[in-house]
């Protein structure tokens, strides 16, 4: 019932675009090439503007009329800014006047729905959230529009970033349905996917499908564990997730703050590192006490690390067990993990890159945590609770460090909205998706909301805080920290983004690059032929890391250029 007043605004937006446009009658045909928002960088965009090839309006037009033009298809935005040509042209005033904030003035973005945004609904993809416009700006969205950039949309999500149900599909949401992959968007023919998914899914709680189609130069994404670095990899996109506490938090709705972090996802590493400057506070944020976490870089400018020859001597470990080879260890008899014939010969590719590149390979690192032989000391053993299997009095095998911190974040962040709150309370939500399920507010159910509400976050803290201990010792004194501080690694050198859960834990940062598009091996219906899906490599470091993280990345991605965009959106 919400959707077509979403899609009416792109519409109307689309009609002043073309009366803007168009060329008037008798006028000159121009004699150069229009500028193309398609594929095109922030510095590409920056010098446009600069050489006043274009306007900032008229890039929010071009935008415009590609979402216009195609999300129906992909479902990449839940609200498309309707000031978004009005905050166009104060920006192009400013640079009229000889003001310039900065390499974000007056380029159009997105963010992820689960951001607030005073003057844009913030649905987080739960009906019951539908018409919720907030009384403030999350801290980010406020330190982007300070910086210049224009807040075109917010995009697609996965329900409240994937805390609803355990067998909700990725990138679907009760407010704006199922988003779509633009690498293979068609519908999943297989009996029990054919629900709407696509054959490629979208990755973690995604964001990322607008960027992959030029929607926008960049979107900022949120991770609890894997929705920045798992879209990135989808979609053949550069996915920063932080180290926790880099970018505040404030404002943007809770799984917990113990992973949650946002982070940019661009097209290149460049434009990356720019939306990365721009998020950062210069000093710490009252409102989230961790982003005491890391000093800011000088000016907060991630762009200083971007050098070409950042992998000569670098010190790059690949952690072969589980990652790359499959592993018999901890409570399982059978090999678990390891890549594919493709991804091998990919991963070889990339390490014979950073080879080249001046780069010291340590091969393999052995993270104790994944080879340990004991299951109380295997992290493969030891996943999130989720999904009613994990009910309270039946988590002790897994970490209840997710449904309690929602539990515990969800209900305070609540508060944080005074008198525009539509609920008071995780109760209340989970009440009113049920008394609205003939609306469709929890087609695939709500386990996930169900294990964290029972929580008692004074009973259930004792097993919380052993869980936590036990997270961090799995994933840091007994994972990554042995092998990057052991080994005296810049980085460690994951597949995809299978980085995601052991460096989410902790906190740490993780830069995810495109690199190749690789044959599908789900096994579909004789005669249905997948498209190839892409595939990124993840850098993953400790704490703070990412300025070095910036540069080695960079690096790689001048060495190999592999970003591609999806065929069928011109």
């Amino acid at each position: 019932m919400h959707r077509a007043g979403i899609m009416r605004v792109a519409p109307a937006l689309l009609g002043c675009v073309i009366s803007t446009v168009s060329t008037p009658l008798g006028a000159q045909p121009r004699t150069t090439a229009p500028f193309s928002v398609v594929e095109a960088s922030m510095a590409d965009l920056q010098a446009a503007l600069r050489a006043k090839r274009v306007t900032s309006r008229q890039l929010v037009e071009q935008y415009l009329v590609r979402i216009a033009t195609y999300d129906q298809t992909l479902r990449a935005t839940i609200t498309v800014n309707p000031r978004a040509l009005a905050d166009a042209d104060a920006l192009d005033r400013e640079r009229a006047q000889g003001k310039v904030r900065g390499p974000l003035h007056g380029i159009p973005v997105a963010l992820k729905d689960n951001i607030l945004t005073r003057d844009l609904r913030t649905t987080g993809g739960a009906l019951a959230f539908a018409d919720l416009v907030p009384p403030y700006d999350a801290t980010l969205t406020r330190q982007l529009r300070d910086a210049g950039a224009i807040i075109i949309a917010k995009a697609q999500l996965t329900e409240l970033a994937n805390w609803v149900a355990s067998g909700m599909p990725g990138n679907y949401n009760a407010v704006n349905g199922q988003g779509l992959n633009p690498w293979d968007p068609r519908p999943d023919p297989r009996p029990g996917f054919d629900d709407g998914r696509a054959v490629l899914g979208t990755g973690g709680s995604s964001s990322g499908i607008g960027t992959n189609v030029s929607f926008w130069a960049g979107n900022v994404g949120t991770e609890t564990s894997g929705s920045i670095l798992s879209p990135a990899h989808a979609n053949m996109l550069v996915g920063i997730k932080p180290t926790v506490g880099r970018i505040s938090r404030h404002g943007v709705i809770p799984i917990t703050a113990d992973q949650d972090t946002p982070g940019p996802m661009t097209r290149t590493v460049a434009d990356a590192a720019i939306m990365l400057g721009a998020m950062e506070g210069a000093v710490p944020d009252p409102n989230d006490a961790a982003t005491k976490a890391c000093t800011p870089p000088a000016n907060r400018d991630y762009t200083t690390f971007l050098d070409a020859a950042a992998l000569k001597g670098a010190r790059i470990g690949i952690p072969r067990a589980f990652f790359y080879d499959s592993v018999v260890s901890g409570g399982s008899t059978r090999p678990r993990g390891g890549l594919t014939p493709a991804q091998r010969v990919v991963m070889n590719e990339v390490i014979a890159v950073l080879r080249a590149q001046g780069a010291t390979i340590v091969d393999p690192v052995v993270i104790p945590s994944i080879v340990a032989p004991k299951a109380d000391d295997n992290l493969l053993d030891w996943n999130p609770c989720s999904g009613l299997d994990n009910a309270r009095g039946q988590d002790a095998n897994c970490s209840s460090v997710l449904k309690y911190g929602m539990k515990r974040d969800f209900n305070t962040w609540l508060t944080t909205l005074g008198d525009k709150a539509p609920l008071p309370s995780l109760t209340a939500l989970r009440q009113w998706n049920i008394a609205h399920q003939r609306a469709g507010s929890i087609k695939y159910g709500q386990a996930n909301l169900d294990i964290s509400d029972e929580i008692d976050l004074r009973l259930d803290r004792e097993k919380y805080e052993a869980d936590r201990r036990k997270d961090l010792r799995l994933t840091a004194t007994e994972g990554l920290d042995v092998v990057l501080k052991g080994e005296r690694l810049d980085a460690l050198l994951f597949p995809g983004a299978s980085s995601a859960n052991i460096a989410a834990r902790p906190g740490y940062p993780s830069i995810t690059v495109p690199y190749a598009l690789l044959p599908v091996t789900t096994p579909y219906p004789a005669g249905f032929d997948a498209r190839p899906a892409p595939f990124g490599v993840t850098f993953t470091a400790g704490a703070c890391a990412e300025p070095r993280l910036v540069a080695l990345t960079y690096a790689f991605e001048q060495a190999t250029k592999k970003r591609r965009a999806p065929a069928g959106f011109p």
